[in-house]
């Protein structure tokens, strides 16, 4: 009786001998529906044989028997996956003390995924993947690409794949020129040094009924050379934009819509565009400080360029994939930094209130 209750399994040539009421115990699995009809099943020796791992089968066959499903650690979480899905048995039942090791895969394969849309690998596209974007695909393959065609994946590859060819090599470092030059600028005109004071013509009611120029210190601005260099660099950011959108425009779905919103473009086009609004509005409150100076405010938006830089740094990439990742984290951070100057700024502040009224005591008995 006893012998007609067990059964053997062969795995990957090694053989594993248990009852088939262990076999039971996980319905509407592979082992549990075991009989002697199937392919697999030896009648001469009396087995069943698995082409399989049989060192995961090892501790699937002690799940069997103790309920508890444990990950070895000699395989990659891939293969036990693998094998978990082929004996029908569910991986989130592994046991808290291997779920630790055994997610580092789920992690590592996320984090590859994310990194793949990232594209920060350098390799030159096929001219093939190249005309699939630009849905091209049956003319490339029949021969039939009209100039227009052959010439704007071109244009893309020098604005959009810096490591493409040579003169994308060329473009990315003017463009990172001027990004470098524009936050430059913008941050040399806030010092002192480079600003003057603001001139304003009045007439001077006198005598002889002339004019005279008064120097109006309430307000500075920047010496004028830097209006042109942002002139000249703006003119590259428009030139550079204009022409992406262009060629961009001819892109399949999902490649437009990537493009459209990607943020790096949006705070290209919005910078760009704060330029041309600052000079547009720049005369009409120009005697009026506190609207100028709200103007000038909002061209901090500018230094968000630096965002640009992403697009040939892969290193940068990374970075503001590890800000996003760990966001909870660092709002943790921030929050206890928060409290503790919270609480430390109001003790300060009541130690110095207590310590000026001492003063002012004591100034009232001296005199």
């Amino acid at each position: 009786m006893d012998g007609e209750n067990r059964i053997i399994l062969n795995v990957g040539g090694i053989r594993y001998e248990t009852y088939k009421a262990t076999l039971k115990k996980i319905p509407a699995t592979r082992l549990s529906r075991l009989t002697e009809a199937l392919a697999n099943y030896d009648p001469i020796l009396n087995e069943y044989f698995f082409d399989r791992h049989p060192g995961v089968f090892t501790q699937v066959l002690n799940y069997y028997r103790t309920g508890k499903l444990h990950y070895p650690t000699n395989v990659c979480g891939p293969l036990f996956e693998e094998e978990l899905e082929f004996w029908g048995l569910d991986s989130n039942q592994v046991e808290p003390c291997c779920w630790s090791t055994y997610s580092i895969h789920r992690d590592t394969q996320a984090t590859l995924a994310i990194l793949d849309k990232l594209d920060i690998d350098s390799e030159k596209p096929s001219e093939e993947e190249i005309a699939r974007m630009f849905g091209y695909e049956d003319d490339y393959v029949a021969g039939t690409l009209s100039t227009w065609q052959r010439l704007k994946p071109r244009i893309w590859s020098l604005f959009d794949e810096p490591y493409s060819c040579i003169g994308a090599k060329v473009v990315a470092v003017v463009s990172v020129f001027f990004i470098c030059v524009s936050v430059l600028s913008f941050c040399l005109k806030t010092h002192p040094d480079m600003r003057m004071p603001s001139l304003c013509n009045i007439t001077v009611n006198s005598s002889q009924n002339s004019t005279a120029w008064i120097i109006v210190k309430e307000k500075t601005v920047p010496y004028k050379a830097f209006f042109y260099i942002e002139l000249v660099c703006n003119a590259w950011f428009t030139f550079e934009l204009a022409v992406r959108s262009v060629v961009s425009s001819a892109l399949v779905s999902p490649n437009l819509v990537h493009f459209v919103k990607s943020p790096v473009n949006v705070i290209d086009f919005v910078a760009t565009l704060s330029f041309y609004t600052d000079i547009l509005l720049q005369n009409s409150v120009a005697h009026k400080i506190d609207q100028s100076d709200i103007l000038e405010f909002f061209s901090i938006i500018r230094i968000l360029r630096l965002f640009k830089l992403t697009r040939h740094s892969p290193g940068l990439k990374i970075l503001i994939h590890t800000f996003k990742a760990s966001a909870k984290e660092l709002t943790l951070l921030v929050f206890f930094l928060v409290l503790g100057i919270v609480v430390f700024a109001s003790l300060v502040y009541y130690a110095e209130r207590l310590q000026v009224l001492h003063a002012m005591f004591a100034k009232l008995e001296a005199r």
